[in-house]
């Protein structure tokens, strides 16, 4: 019989996100990866500022991911938001969703 769990993580982010919103926000996410069959945790991003917030706040989350076997994926990231990712070298790790 199929599994009826997710393939995929899906894990909306609303900006502005401040610093203080990040235990929580990884905490969210370690939680979706678990329920997950850990394909991958899909970022949607909406109003999320170009940052150094909004990339610490990325790249944990891509780090989580990692820890469960997959990868983070972007969606609805702003030009300026991938264009430090890419200046900050994460690059390679915080994709866009093809």
């Amino acid at each position: 019989m199929a599994s009826s769990r997710p393939r995929s993580a899906i894990l909306t982010i609303r900006g502005p996100l401040r610093r203080c919103d990040l235990p929580g926000l990884y905490a969210r996410a370690c939680a979706l990866l678990l329920a997950c069959e850990g394909e991958g945790l899909l970022c949607e991003l909406e109003g999320v500022a170009a940052d150094a917030v909004a990339v610490d706040a990325l790249a944990r989350l891509a780090l989580a991911a990692r820890r469960c076997g997959c990868q983070a994926r972007l969606r609805g990231a702003s030009a300026e938001l991938l264009t430090l990712i890419d200046l900050m070298g994460l690059a390679d790790v915080l994709r866009e969703r093809a």
